[in-house]
């Protein structure tokens, strides 16, 4: 009869168990010494190892001859407990024997000797699911159970057990296995059955086991019954996930407010026989990789990825803000909530990516800051009526941003431009270096999309500056970078950032790491937080004032610092 792959691969020995050395190692060198304790007590996540152990712990008790702490697996012991026919080794369910009766039936078991081996041995897995009444009647037993008695508790919910019967186990976390340690038993199991199995797919499959070798070992054999050559693509079908490529697109689609081509990118991996939950816990994983990329210099340390699709994550996470990836994050989530509860899951789906799409749908909190981000980014939000400038932002877009190497001087004005059919808001002065046409003055205050953006290498510059200069690197390390012509403007909520750079050896670090990983010479500027309050009536109306005394009077109202020399 066949026999599934976790089941036909399953530790036989202590040195067979992937990724848990630090308590095989342990139990080994208690068998060797003949220290085993009476209760242990096994403890993490589903498919690391926890049932595998105590049955090899079972066996190393009882080995007529061990090896180094290892079973032998040769002698009768080893071989009727493997068989089931050795009755002294008991493994009992506590999800189905969560009772007092069954307890108790337990506890005058463990009155009788042995019959075919030196130890009588109680594996209880998920022990979690016994009753109160239950796990006072084990107390007394499990404290001080007879010479010739071992308990081994396995469970994966720790917490719900009580202190009493903690105290009285020696406790062994097992950890999720590494995803690297997951690839190679996936190519040694795939090469000992004749299975082809390329590095990306067991890398894939390792990912989405999370950790548990059994999950993995569960995915491989599911792929093997299609095909005994196994790439990433039938990974992809045969676990019913959307492939990376669809979540970048459909990322991409939410965050730039396209809300069409969400919907089609939905419909076509739901033709596809796609997981609808799971692929927004998909989306879910990836917006928290992008999280990662905006929060942590180094992210191939959290995140488990290729080279390549890890390099594809950082470059659209520079596209981003915190503000709306943690919006999105919290969006897909509330959606694979109600898809738990038994909701539509193709609705529920649609639903969260138009809500994601259109930030200004929802009234949360996590909304809100996106839409502000957006606005102080010069982001074009996406919403059902139709758009209008708003005054915020065409301050912020007017505001002359304070520079550390020019300085602005209280002296008379040499030229003053003004657009007599608008307000004398949008007034400018030429700057102190040349005169300029009205043309060239209303090019500069005028929005140009084409010539403003994110700073897409901003990551790689406080990379390098965080090599070089730590102080320079604190007082950035969680700004943002946007670029409007040869002016690169660093963004952050810092009120101090403005007064530090504006010290030239500050200033020279800044402009010299741009300059390499650019090759593109950039001014350097400050927008603070602040900036983006609109300025008082008496600026707006005030047609007597001379156009550097009306920057000067609003840079006073928005508390610009300002350098005089």
């Amino acid at each position: 009869m066949y026999q599934v792959l976790y089941r036909k691969w399953r530790p036989q020995v202590f040195s067979d168990v992937v990724g848990q050395e630090h308590i095989t190692r342990t139990l080994m060198s208690a068998v060797k010494q003949n220290r085993v304790s009476h209760a242990y007590l096994f403890t993490g996540s589903r498919g690391t190892g926890k049932t595998s152990c105590a049955k090899i712990l079972a066996k190393a008790v009882n080995c007529e001859h061990p090896v180094d702490g290892n079973p032998c697996n040769e002698c009768a012991s080893c071989k009727g407990i493997d068989s089931g026919s050795v009755v002294d080794v008991v493994e009992i369910d506590a999800a189905s024997n969560n009772g007092v009766d069954n307890i108790r039936d337990l506890r005058e078991e463990t009155n009788y000797m042995p019959s075919q081996v030196k130890y009588r041995v109680f594996i209880i897995d998920e022990v979690h699911m016994l009753s109160t009444g239950a796990f006072n009647a084990l107390l007394k037993t499990l404290e001080e159970p007879p010479e010739h008695v071992k308990f081994i508790l396995a469970t994966t919910e720790v917490h719900k057990l009580p202190a009493t019967i903690l105290s009285r186990c020696q406790r062994f976390d097992f950890k999720r296995i590494a995803p690297e340690h997951i690839c190679s038993r996936l190519q040694y199991v795939s090469e000992q059955e004749g299975i082809s199995l390329t590095d990306s797919a067991a890398f894939l499959i390792a990912r989405i086991s999370d950790g548990g070798m059994r999950d993995a070992l569960s995915l491989l054999d599911r792929c093997s019954s299609f095909s005994k050559e196994i790439d990433e693509e039938l990974v992809l079908r045969a676990s019913g996930i959307a492939g990376k490529e669809h979540i970048f697109r459909l990322t991409d689609a939410v965050c730039k407010g396209d809300s069409k081509s969400a919907l089609e990118i939905i419909d076509e991996l739901y033709k596809s026989s796609c997981d609808m939950e799971r692929l927004m816990i998909s989306l879910t994983e990836h917006l928290r990789n992008l999280m990662i990329c905006l929060t942590v210099d180094d992210p191939s340390r959290l995140i488990v990825a290729s080279e390549a699709e890890l390099e594809k994550t950082r470059q659209q996470a520079e596209s981003l803000t915190l503000e709306t990836v943690m919006s999105c994050m919290e969006t897909a989530n509330e959606a694979v909530a109600e898809m738990k509860k038994g909701a539509g899951k193709r609705i529920a789906a649609e639903m969260a990516v138009i809500k994601l799409s259109s930030p200004s749908l929802s009234g949360d909190n996590a909304s809100i800051l996106r839409r502000l981000s957006a606005l102080e980014n010069g982001a074009v939000l996406h919403t059902p009526a139709p758009k209008a400038e708003a005054p915020v932002q065409t301050v912020r877009e007017e505001a002359k941003p304070v520079e550390p190497k020019p300085s602005v001087k209280a002296e008379p004005a040499k030229k003053t431009e003004a657009v007599p059919t608008k307000d004398t808001e949008e007034q400018k002065t030429v700057p102190e270096t040349a005169e300029k046409s009205e043309a060239e003055v209303n090019s500069e205050i005028s929005p140009a999309p084409a010539a403003q953006g994110a700073f897409g290498k901003w990551n790689q510059v406080r990379k390098l500056i965080a090599e070089r200069d730590p102080m320079v690197s604190s007082f950035i390390g969680r700004s943002v970078a946007t670029v409007k012509g040869n002016v690169l403007y660093i963004k952050d909520a810092n009120p101090l950032l403005a007064d530090f750079i504006k010290k030239r050896e500050n200033y020279d670090v800044i402009e010299k790491a741009v300059s390499e990983v650019s090759g593109a010479k950039y001014k350097i500027a400050i927008f603070g937080a602040e900036e983006s309050e609109k300025p008082s009536a008496e600026v707006r109306n005030e047609p007597s004032a001379s156009g550097i005394e009306a920057i000067l009077q609003k840079a006073k109202e928005l508390d610009i610092p300002i350098i005089e020399q």
